[in-house]
């Protein structure tokens, strides 16, 4: 079971997924799934059950590397959602 910092983290990681839908930068859940060989169930479960120990650090990693979200944003939630 997740403690409630992790859940934060979890509930940061999909809102900037949901943002980057929105921009236009990913197409939806499906297209990051298939990007990263996640299941999409798992990404799912996790997103309806936070707390579920299904989460898995590589997600936040690609949001960091690859789309320029802040590291310190969805860590901590301090500053910007995207890196300058």
């Amino acid at each position: 079971m997740n403690n409630p910092e992790s859940i934060k983290v979890i509930n940061r990681f999909y809102e900037a997924l949901d943002v980057l839908v929105e921009l236009k930068l990913i197409r939806g859940k499906k297209t990051f799934c298939d990007l990263y060989d996640i299941n999409r169930r798992n990404l799912w479960f996790v997103k309806k059950d936070p707390q579920s120990n299904m989460f898995q650090i590589s997600w936040l990693v690609h949001l960091t590397r690859d789309f320029g979200v802040s590291a310190e944003w969805i860590l901590m939630g301090k500053g910007e959602m995207f890196s300058k």
